[in-house]
């Protein structure tokens, strides 16, 4: 048994366990009482109704669950040894004595980054790929507190208003700052890539993307397709070039003007629309073919199965859904525990329904549709990603003066360190084609996909 496997079952039992504990012991309580009565006759007084196991079953959780990630993840990191002083420079002599000849957390490398307390003495790209001589993965308290306050809330509420503010928050932070790592195509997905020729080219990996999107749903000249999550549009503006009326949905009041602004520019505004509406109000209405690149993460683990449900019964009997969605491992290890907290802190809050393909799939059969293929296109995000953040780069000047050093570093920590972790498999990305399980759909369509190398 490995690591991770012995983390799984380390991790479910700390959660397991005290409730069964709880229950059990409210269970036996009498018994319990009266045999410790006779050392603690004050016990006789004592008694608890069944229903107090919830909220004390509540508390003991989350401190359980806390302390075995504390405990466990030193555990994991006890032997390790190494020294940051390599590969960064401190600028606080403090803080350069604190970690001299220690492996730094991760968290708090990442920290002292963002506030231009250390620096890297190479590109930090380069830096983080040699950061297993220097840094360990330690879950701590920090974590705990924010997966209590603000994880958990966001998992379990979802609610409208606070989705908008999320999205807003991020997608409406301007378009300058998007334009400087995303270039001009503005497309926020992972691209595909053919060759090597292509590694350089942003437009490229995109526009391949854009097309084999189409292709896969068998986009067909005048048919209804829906956009859920449009971004700023390019995706929706590509399938009406190519003759579909195309709805397009997003949160973000920038993204659906320059959506619509670019299906001026293409001339064919007459048959896009874009809305700027949460995914719960879209018009009730069918649809031939429905699209949905790297939004469904938002919609959380909680309200995914209904969102699964929403999905089929907008598309017709006869259509065809795509899904695009960022996944984890099953066999996580600590540090894809570090980097998806440090994700939901700062980058994608909310974006809780990131889960293994196997849990997506799960959830899609639930809903009644049959999965025709799944492509993981993982190596192809994380060369993406490393253009968006060689783009990033080379703005640094006009996104540090106008947003702040400390969010352009951020940004350079999260593309740089998310090209790494798509690259091992950490995180990865899915391409899912999937159409209601029904004995009446034409299956023989899908006969000309190539599935032999």
């Amino acid at each position: 048994m490995g690591k991770a496997a012995i983390s799984n079952t380390g991790l479910l039992l700390s959660i397991v366990a005290p409730p069964i504990g709880i229950v059990a012991a409210i269970k036996y309580l009498p018994k319990v009482r009266d045999a410790a009565s006779v050392l603690f006759p004050f016990l006789k007084k004592w008694e608890l109704p069944w229903w107090t196991a919830i909220p004390i079953t509540a508390c003991t959780i989350l401190p359980s669950f806390g302390t075995f990630m504390y405990l466990s993840s030193r555990w994991q990191n006890t032997f390790l040894k190494g020294d940051p002083h390599k590969h960064w420079t401190f600028k606080d002599q403090a803080l350069s004595r604190k970690w001299e000849g220690k492996c730094i957390p991760m968290e708090e490398l990442h920290e002292l980054y963002f506030d231009g307390k250390i620096d890297p003495k190479e590109d930090l790209l380069t830096t983080l790929h040699n950061r297993h001589e220097y840094a360990c993965y330690t879950f701590g308290w920090r974590h705990v507190t924010f997966f209590v306050t603000q994880w958990i809330p966001e998992v379990l509420l979802h609610s409208r208003k606070q989705d908008e503010h999320q999205v807003r928050d991020h997608y409406d932070r301007g378009d300058d700052f998007y334009n400087s790592f995303l270039n001009d195509i503005m497309v926020y997905t992972g691209g595909i890539i053919a060759d090597d020729k292509e590694f350089d080219n942003i437009a490229k990996l995109q526009e391949r993307k854009l097309d084999l999107v189409c292709d896969k749903i068998l986009l067909q000249k005048g048919e209804k397709m829906l956009d859920i999550g449009c971004g700023w549009g390019t995706l929706s503006v590509h399938a009406a070039k190519r003759g579909a009326y195309v709805t397009g949905v997003t949160l973000g009041r920038n993204q659906q003007k320059w959506g619509m602004d670019k299906a001026a520019e293409a001339k064919v505004h007459d048959s896009l629309r874009i809305l700027c509406i949460d995914y719960r109000d879209i018009p009730d209405e069918k649809f031939n073919k429905i699209t949905c690149l790297e939004m469904a993460e938002h919609v959380g683990v909680r309200l995914f199965p209904k969102f699964m449900d929403q999905v089929y019964g907008m598309l017709e009997d006869d259509g065809i859904f795509f899904l695009q969605i960022a996944g984890l491992r099953q066999s996580w290890q600590y540090e894809d525990l570090i980097w998806g907290l440090f994700m939901a802190k700062y980058v994608f809050p909310g974006a809780d329904a990131s889960c293994p393909l196997w849990w997506v799939v799960h959830k899609m059969e639930d809903a009644g549709f049959e999965v025709q293929s799944v492509d993981n296109i993982g190596v192809h995000y994380s060369q993406t990603i490393k253009l968006w953040y060689d783009h990033w780069r080379r703005n640094e000047q006009a996104m540090a003066s106008k947003y702040s050093e400390k969010w352009y570093r951020i940004w350079c920590f999260f593309l740089a360190y998310s090209a790494i972790i798509a690259s091992q498999g950490s995180a990865t990305c899915y391409q899912i084609v999937a159409h209601k399980n029904l004995n009446s759909v034409n299956r023989k369509r899908y006969l000309s996909r190539r599935v032999l190398a």
